[in-house]
Order: C-alpha cells, then sequence, then structure tokens
C-alpha cells in the first residue's frame, strides 16, 4: 500500500512540474512578445521624427534636385511606416 502512495505523489510531482514549465513557457513568451512591441514602436516613433524632420527640409529648400532626393526618402520612409502600422 505504501509503494502505491509514494507513486502518486511522484505523479504529482511530476504534474506539478510539468505546469510550472508551461507556465513559465507562457511568461517567457509574453516577454519577448513585449520586447518585440516595445522595439517596434521605437522604430515607428524614429521613423515619424525622420518623416518630420525631412518634411521641414522640403519646405525650407529651393534646390530642385535637393527636394526630388528628400521626396524619395520621405516615399521610402512612409514605405517602412505602412509596414510596421
Amino acid at each position: 500500500m505504501a509503494n502505491g502512495w509514494e507513486s502518486k505523489s511522484v505523479e504529482d510531482q511530476q504534474i506539478t512540474q510539468q505546469e510550472q514549465i508551461r507556465t513559465q513557457e507562457v511568461v517567457d513568451e509574453k516577454e519577448r512578445l513585449g520586447r518585440l512591441k516595445a522595439e517596434e514602436l521605437r522604430q515607428i516613433q524614429a521613423l515619424k521624427l525622420t518623416r518630420a524632420r525631412i518634411c521641414e527640409q522640403i519646405a525650407r529648400t529651393s534646390n530642385e534636385r535637393y527636394t526630388l532626393l528628400l521626396n524619395t526618402e520621405l516615399q521610402q520612409i512612409d514605405g517602412e511606416l505602412a509596414k510596421l502600422v
């Protein structure tokens, strides 16, 4: 009879350990996703700041070639923002 109780206890411990491992995996995945989301938000913010700077430069310049270059950069940034948002 003692062996039956011991094996049941071991089984319960194994189940508990498996549940703890699964719980930790879920927590790790949430943390990873949180870090990815934070990085994505930083990228979006950086692109928006760059976009604002380029728009300001376009408004200030009278050089047509420079304006074309800035417009090309602006299109690239808008494309990257579209991918992220």
